[in-house]
């Protein structure tokens, strides 16, 4: 297939987010009113004193691939809003306590929550915040209290009969198996900047989980909660998973090569950090004197300037950089071929083509 050009994504991110916005801010709002504030801090739409903000928020990536999953399977937009509403909030759970455990002070050029507010509070607020999905979900299926109003979910009775069944119960057990698979994937990542042994394959592995499982949730929730047949479920799911491993290479190099004016973390932050990203693992399996000066770097407690700068400079030289860039594209190129492996409405289905190409060529 012929992929639809990168410039097409943001008008698809903008045109879900006008969806499931509202509905995800409503959500927010149902929680005990301090963690509502850091949460509203967290997503942009308010500063530190609750003042309201305009055009907060991140991408949105997750919550535009659910709304194109159920749309691709020929139903509403609207069935896949409970999905997509509760894939963004188990993301922007993992976020709160990712910056936490990396230490980082910043978060979409703003003052990162744990760093505001304190350590405490970001925990409780990213804790609120995985449980809230699950409320959203369940809520919206079995017309509990947490049901999203009708506004946000304004389908037919009859549309909303079909997704409150069978689809909602396994919409809601499949984020359980991806939110597990993500905190896997996180302790093994932790678990790695004490290691200088870390092969390739596990590095892949790991970014599989911590990755993958959210972003294939995410590409398939729509088709579940629209009951869609299992086998198209998991070809979006499979696409979904190709666009994690495609996803996080881009993002590997940007810890590394980003630009700071645009990631708002500065460069070589990853290996300041000491992660165990492709690059990083890439170069230590090469064997060469390069990879091993690495490693002696990598040993050290902490990294200075010229230090990272040097480990930048090894990386590059053993074709780490390269060799992530061009994983990148082999991953990007296979979940296209996912999408081939169904069939899909072909608007949506270029959309998501469009929306994959955005992701791994992105500056931020």
């Amino acid at each position: 297939m012929t992929p639809t050009p990168t410039s097409l994504a943001p008008h698809v991110l903008d045109r879900t987010r006008q969806l499931v916005e509202p509905a995800l801010k409503d959500a927010v709002s149902r929680l005990q009113p301090q963690l509502a504030a850091i949460a509203e801090f967290h997503f942009g739409w308010a500063d530190q004193h609750g003042q309201q903000l305009p055009n907060g928020g991140g991408k949105g990536v997750r919550s535009a691939l659910a709304v194109l999953s159920a749309e691709s399977v020929g139903a509403p937009s609207e069935v896949a809003v409970p999905g997509a509403v509760a894939v963004e909030l188990v993301h922007n759970f993992s976020l709160l306590h990712d910056d936490i455990i990396d230490g980082d002070l910043q978060r979409r050029h703003r003052p990162a929550v744990w760093a505001l507010f304190g350590q405490d509070k970001a925990i409780i607020a990213g804790d609120a915040l995985h449980t809230l999905a699950f409320e959203v979900l369940l809520g919206w299926g079995f017309g509990g209290e947490n049901a999203l109003p009708p506004a946000a979910s304004a389908i037919s009775s009859s549309e909303a009969a079909a997704c409150r069944t069978q689809g909602v119960f396994l919409a809601s057990v499949r984020l359980a198996s991806a939110t597990a698979a993500m905190i896997s994937g996180q302790i093994c990542d932790m678990s790695f900047n004490d290691r200088l042994d870390v092969s390739l394959q596990e590095s892949l592995d790991m970014e599989a989980q911590k990755t993958g499982a959210l972003l294939g949730y995410a590409a398939s929730v729509g088709a579940v909660l629209a009951e869609a047949p299992p086998e198209v479920v998991a070809g979006l799911e499979r696409y979904g998973q190709q666009l994690g491993l495609a996803f996080q290479a881009a993002d590997d190099l940007l810890g590394i090569w980003g630009n700071p004016e645009v990631t708002g973390k500065p460069a070589g932050n990853d290996l300041r950090e000491k992660k165990k990203s492709l690059p990083v693992a890439y170069a230590l399996a090469q064997g060469t004197a390069e990879s091993a000066e690495l490693g002696e770097l990598l040993a050290c407690e902490t990294l200075d300037e010229s230090q990272v700068e040097r480990a930048t400079g090894l990386i590059e030289q053993v074709g780490g950089r390269h060799w992530v860039q061009q994983a990148a594209n082999d991953y990007l190129q296979a979940s296209h071929d996912c999408l081939e492996s169904v069939v899909l409405d072909a608007q949506a289905k270029a959309e998501l083509a469009g929306l994959a190409n955005f992701v791994v060529a992105r500056d931020h």
